[in-house]
């Protein structure tokens, strides 16, 4: 008799705990619902993956920049493709959503296309011929050259080729965009995001290659080493490595809702399983769903 109490005070005692956890849970979701500013992140058991396109290893190289990027995404648990240069073209750019990227560096020559809200372009390395003649006739792609209307031309990326000819979907990629007047405007931006991009980083003017290989180092280290937010990211990049001396151009983000957003990262972690969530303790979290010992 007295071991089927027992029995039943255990079975009790579980229900109560299974029952506490799922009303915790629901507070949790109820919380994250009404507080969309706070991000959550779950991270994977495996590597996650970064991209460095290089576009301007073959005008600006510097192999500095690409092997301390490399290391600080290494050391953050990214495994990384590095693409140079030449390999730089217009189906890379069509095939970047397939290759399951969590944050892209775009290390690439941009500009605009025209002076009044144009659409930003950004250079490949492929020369300028008739081939994509329905991309070109639709805006997708345009014609690109080092000085104005002077040859060597080259292909260039424009938003509508992200929207219409890229194939498949980003996954809340992060994207760093290195190149000029990359927030100059947002319509790049805009069409990254309806991709399936969560962020587009960029500068809001001209930049020289050293200075945004400077930023660009700065933060990535801040966000993926010191895990900090993208606005604190930025906003710290800027406080430490200033604005382009030149054209004073600064670091800015889009959209403004990734403001409390923490990058991908598992460096560091001893579980496989990781979640923050803006304003609680990830250890707090997961002890929240540890259901206690009921044999005793």
């Amino acid at each position: 008799m007295e071991r089927r109490k027992r029995r039943k005070r255990k079975s009790r005692k579980t229900i109560y705990g299974i029952l506490a956890v799922a009303v915790v849970f629901f507070c949790i979701l109820t919380y994250s619902f009404l507080h969309p500013k706070s991000q959550i992140n779950i991270n994977r058991g495996s590597s996650y993956k970064a991209a460095i396109v290089d576009h301007l290893s073959l005008s600006a190289p510097n192999q500095t920049f690409i092997q301390t990027a490399t290391n600080t995404l290494e050391k953050a648990g990214y495994t990384v493709d590095y693409y140079p240069g030449e390999e730089v073209n217009v189906e890379l750019h069509r095939n970047l959503p397939t290759r399951g990227y969590d944050l892209i560096v775009l290390r690439v020559h941009s500009a605009l296309k025209n002076a009044s809200d144009p659409p930003l372009c950004l250079f490949t390395s492929q020369p300028y011929s008739n081939e994509y003649l329905l991309e070109q006739l639709t805006d997708r792609i345009g014609r690109v050259s080092f000085i104005v209307d002077k040859p060597p031309f080259y292909f260039g990326i424009l938003p509508n080729f992200i929207r219409s000819s890229m194939n498949g979907r980003f996954e809340n990629t992060i994207i760093i965009m290195m190149g000029c007047n990359g927030l100059t405007y947002t319509k790049m931006a805009e069409a990254l995001i309806e991709k399936g991009a969560k962020a587009y980083i960029s500068w809001n003017e001209k930049v020289s290659a050293s200075h945004t290989d400077k930023a660009t180092i700065h933060l990535l280290q801040k966000l993926t080493i010191e895990k900090q937010t993208i606005k604190q990211a930025v906003t710290e990049t800027m406080e430490e490595v200033g604005p382009d001396p030149i054209d004073g151009s600064t670091l800015q983000y889009y959209p403004d809702s990734v403001d409390n957003y923490f990058v991908p990262n598992i460096a560091g972690n001893s579980m496989s399983y990781h979640a923050t969530i803006s304003g609680y303790d990830s250890s707090f979290i997961l002890s929240m769903f540890i259901v206690p010992d009921v044999e005793k």
